[in-house]
């Protein structure tokens, strides 16, 4: 039974991190499909782009939601914990509504972060601001904050499992970028900023 239970909290926590927020947002209160415009993208840089904050917000919300509910299907077992929101990270990367395609994983690795280790959450979340603050980059500040969370964590003696799954998430959202990446290096990746929908 225990196992049984598991198994259905995994499948559970992908399903919820599955949820397409911005194309679901986008499409029943703005008759826009984001995917149409911009980077392409679900999440809520580019739902900002395309639709503003009046959109984005929200996205951000319901997709860091996601991260954060896939933590607590299995709390209080950290271990645990940490797979339900691994499994909601990749549920939003590769979503099974959406052809196993879907976002980047950011705001919803903040969820995950936040669920896990508040304090580091809000120090990368601070660094993400300032770095998207002065350069428009949201990817290069994603990329950035992605990356200390592990060493932050460390810095505040975390167990070593949120140590490894701040890793792991890292890893994800930099392979997830690594066409920004390419973009930021040749000068030509988009900065956070409104569009018109016609391009």
């Amino acid at each position: 039974m225990i196992t049984v239970k598991i198994v259905v909290l995994v499948l559970l926590a992908y399903v919820i991190g599955s949820i397409p927020t911005g194309l679901i947002i986008g499409k029943l209160c703005f008759h826009t499909d984001v995917r149409q415009y911009g980077s392409k993208n679900i999440g809520a840089t580019n739902t900002y782009r395309v639709l503003g904050m009046k959109a984005a917000l929200p996205v951000f919300l319901g997709d860091a939601g996601k991260g954060a509910i896939g933590v607590l299907l299995f709390s209080p077992n950290p271990e645990w914990m940490i797979v339900g929101g691994l499994c909601a990270m990749i549920g939003h990367n590769w979503s099974i509504f959406l052809g196993f395609s879907g976002g980047r994983g950011v705001a919803t690795g903040l969820g995950v972060l936040i669920a896990l280790s508040p304090i580091a959450a809000i120090i990368c979340f601070a660094v993400w601001g300032i770095i998207v603050k002065f350069t428009s980059y949201v990817s290069l500040g994603s990329i950035v904050a992605a990356t200390l969370v592990p060493i932050v964590m460390y810095c505040l003696s975390e167990p070593l499992p949120y140590i490894i799954f701040g890793a792991i998430a890292a890893l994800f959202v930099v392979f997830r970028h690594r066409e920004n990446i390419v973009r930021l290096l040749q000068g030509k990746e988009l900065a956070v900023k409104r569009i018109t929908k016609d391009k």
